[in-house]
């Protein structure tokens, strides 16, 4: 219940934080922003019974990761390389979280269509991204891992907390491949909704995992 309670303060937070970001209310973005992410996390740690410690601390710090990677894309000079560096710290401990208890099983086709997924990204990326290009092949290819392992481990263990965790991963690929092309490719004046939308939705999926 109170997991619950926290939940729908994170997601009124997250409603800020978009409408803030739109009228580019800069330091509402500062407040709600955080916040939101600090609502999820709290949500996480009141989520019930875990399914393992181990399990409950990696999405924890994963969440923990992802804030500081939030601090360092809101600041006035963005540091998009330091906060690049810290979502994908976030997705090590996820996939971490996401190993245990399952056996890594190469299921063909959730595979290549996930690979898929990367070589269009990469295709569609490499040509504006200058100096940039080996850090995003890395943070793709770390990605794609994360919502494959996640997939693996719901078709193993086929329980609402596996489907909660797949889900959030693949909202984070969403999100994350909307950002990058909003950045590098094309901008868009609506882009930004859209990516924190995901984005939020994609980190309290996982927290709910828990």
């Amino acid at each position: 219940m109170i997991a619950l309670l926290i939940s729908a303060l994170a997601f009124a937070s997250a409603g800020l934080a978009i409408f803030a970001d739109y009228r580019r209310e800069r330091y509402l973005v500062y407040v709600s922003k955080p916040l939101t992410m600090l609502l999820i996390i709290l949500a996480a740690l009141r989520a019930g019974e875990p399914l393992s410690q181990f399990y409950r601390y990696s999405i924890v710090a994963g969440l923990g990761c992802s804030s500081v990677g939030d601090i360092f894309l809101m600041l006035p000079q963005k540091r998009f390389m330091e906060g690049l560096v810290s979502f994908l710290v976030a997705h090590l401990f996820y996939i971490a979280a996401f190993l245990s208890g399952m056996t890594i099983r190469f299921s063909a086709l959730p595979l290549l269509l996930l690979l898929l997924y990367a070589i269009i990204m990469l295709r569609m990326l490499f040509p504006h991204l200058g100096k940039m290009k080996l850090p995003v092949l890395i943070y793709i290819l770390v990605i794609t891992a994360t919502a494959w392992i996640a997939l693996e481990r719901f078709l193993q263990i086929k329980e609402i907390k596996t489907l909660l965790a797949f889900s959030g991963a693949l909202f984070f690929v969403i999100s994350d491949s909307s950002l990058a092309l909003n950045r590098f490719v094309r901008k868009s004046e609506y882009a930004q909704a859209f990516i924190l939308s995901t984005y939020f939705s994609a980190q309290w999926l996982i927290a709910m995992s828990i």
